[in-house]
């Protein structure tokens, strides 16, 4: 049977707040002005993050798939209204088990290094993203039950799980299940997280250099002719070169948008976008992430929050409103579940059901045990304070100015006894620890149009020590079980059942704090036409061009 994914009203919301204009069936598009689109010319996008590794096969950070969807194409896309389309893959069929998807591949599509995409590409990658040697952080859960890729001929790959998996074509859609060369995997397998011409890929662009702190030049990929269907450019890019600059300062980013010496900004603060509407030159785009709301994921492998009492102390004891609505001006939706509201099996039924409640908070404590108080007016319990220790990214990885809302919340804490203390080491310090469940809280939001993110962050297979993504380290029966049954299945109103029922446990258990709906903010000028966003509302340069 040929899939195609239910459409979430909330996706569908989503969609509509993209720009308008003469996007195509399968993409939104930013406005044309009504001209042609002209070849040639060059766009400075400037972001507020640098990836960890460009390795798209290791790397779990949003940053690594915005940049490198412009260099991977997959075997299907995910168009804005949330169903499925051909891209490398011309069809496909999945067995009635959900344990098999079958693709028929296009034939006239090569890598960037003159070597033919097939099947055996298709194996190659993602047996190689399956290898524990990878230590893929998040393309090895896309995955899920793999089992393995059999080649059936030249141009048809049949992709196995152990288990029905559901979520399969959502996951192949995205860039983590991109194809690099086997060539260069088998050339320069190690090399690949470093950035640059190693990473040869089919997509419309090619990595062509990378200065480490400065920016990834990408040039058109003249050959490309296999855009996903309904792609509203069909060929090789307009531009000569897309240039991606890192510039962490939200200052300085807008500032050079503003004074044109870059095209596009993402991130714009809260505080300028005003400056960027009211300016007649530029444009803003903006949509919510479907996925994982920024939130707060509580360690329950230790305590001193392995008890439930201090988790929903500390859930009850931060004011969320407050500090969402005082530095982020409105523009970012305080957030109830972990999952966004623009993602297929959101609940609302969590809205304003734990409010922020400090004489609650502190009854919790009392009742947990921590009575005293230390000198410095910390709650103590046998002689020993209530700290929390909560690793702060290094600056060049922070986003939205979430350490200024980590120190509202240390504040908020502190009122009630809790200690908070915020250690910002080296990154590999800062992933060892977290990852390592050395840490009591982990902050972070996963973009992806998919339910099955809860699995993710909730299933007690996906352990941070394996290679998953569950802070919390606890294997809760319910939520893996349930978050397994959602995978199983692509029957609508099971899904929304299991699906709701895993967010309102998380919060019922004090696992999760969420935080805010991942907003995307990105000031444009509106010399830059055509620029398409994804089903994870990440800019797509493949049909951009510049106005003369």
């Amino acid at each position: 049977m040929i899939l195609t994914r239910p459409v979430a009203a909330a996706a569908l919301l989503a969609a509509a707040l993209l720009l308008g204009g003469c996007g195509s069936p399968a993409e939104k598009t930013t406005e044309t002005g009504g001209g042609a689109p002209v070849k040639g010319g060059s766009v400075v996008f400037a972001v507020d993050t640098e990836p960890v590794s460009f390795d798209a096969h290791v790397s779990s950070q949003d940053i690594t798939g915005t940049i490198l969807r412009n260099v991977f194409d997959s075997l299907v896309s995910q168009d804005a209204e949330g169903e499925f389309q051909p891209w490398l893959a011309e069809s496909w069929e999945v067995s009635d088990d959900l344990k098999t998807y079958t693709f028929k591949l296009r034939k006239d599509v090569k890598f960037t290094d003159g070597t033919p995409f097939d099947a055996e590409a298709v194996k190659v990658n993602f047996d190689r993203i399956h290898d524990p040697k990878t230590k893929s952080q998040l393309a090895a859960s896309l995955l899920g039950p793999y089992t393995g890729t059999e080649v059936v001929d030249a141009s048809t790959a049949k992709v196995s799980f152990s288990a029905p998996f559901a979520p399969f074509l959502q996951a192949a859609s995205t860039a983590y299940l991109g194809f690099y060369s086997p060539k260069t995997i088998k050339e320069n397998g190690d090399k690949l997280g470093a950035g640059g011409p190693a990473a040869v890929g089919t997509g419309p662009f090619v990595f062509s250099a990378y200065a480490k702190g400065q920016s990834a030049d990408f040039t058109r990929n003249d050959a490309y002719a296999w855009a996903p269907k309904g792609a509203a450019n069909t060929g090789a890019p307009y531009l000569d070169k897309l240039t991606v600059r890192f510039l962490p300062e939200s200052s300085v980013r807008v500032g050079a948008l503003t004074s044109g010496q870059i095209q596009l900004a993402a991130a714009v603060p809260p505080q300028d976008v005003q400056g960027v509407t009211g300016n007649a030159k530029l444009a803003l785009d903006t949509q919510e992430f479907p996925g994982g709301n920024y939130s707060l994921y509580l360690n329950t492998s230790k305590p001193p929050l392995n008890d439930e009492k201090v988790r929903k102390a500390v859930q009850q004891g931060v004011n969320v409103d407050a500090g969402v609505k005082s530095l982020y001006f409105g523009q970012y939706k305080r957030a109830w579940s972990p999952l966004s509201p623009a993602t297929e099996g959101y609940t609302n039924k969590l809205e304003n059901s734990w409010p922020y409640d400090e004489a609650a908070a502190n009854k919790l404590l009392d009742e947990a045990g921590w009575t005293t108080k230390d000198g410095d007016g910390y709650r103590t319990k046998d002689g020993k304070r209530l700290t929390i220790n909560w690793p702060l990214l290094p600056a060049a990885y922070v986003k939205d100015k979430r350490d200024i809302l980590g120190q509202a919340f240390q504040a908020d804490l502190k009122k009630l006894g809790i200690e908070v203390q915020r250690p910002q080491d080296d990154i590999g310090t800062y992933i060892a620890n977290v990852y390592g469940g050395k840490a009591d809280i982990a902050d972070y939001s996963w973009a992806r149009s998919e339910p099955d993110v809860l699995w993710l962050l909730f299933n007690g297979a996906s352990d941070p020590r394996k290679g998953g993504q569950n802070a919390t380290f606890l294997a809760d029966k319910d939520l893996t079980s349930w978050t397994d049954e959602g995978r199983a299945t692509l029957d609508p109103a099971k899904r929304a059942d299991v699906y709701g029922k895993v967010q309102e446990r998380a919060i019922e258990l004090g696992l999760v704090i969420p935080v805010y709906t991942p907003t995307a903010v990105i000031g444009r000028a509106k010399a830059v036409n055509g620029v398409a966003y994804d089903a994870n509302a990440w800019p797509l340069f493949q049909g951009a061009w510049l106005a003369k």
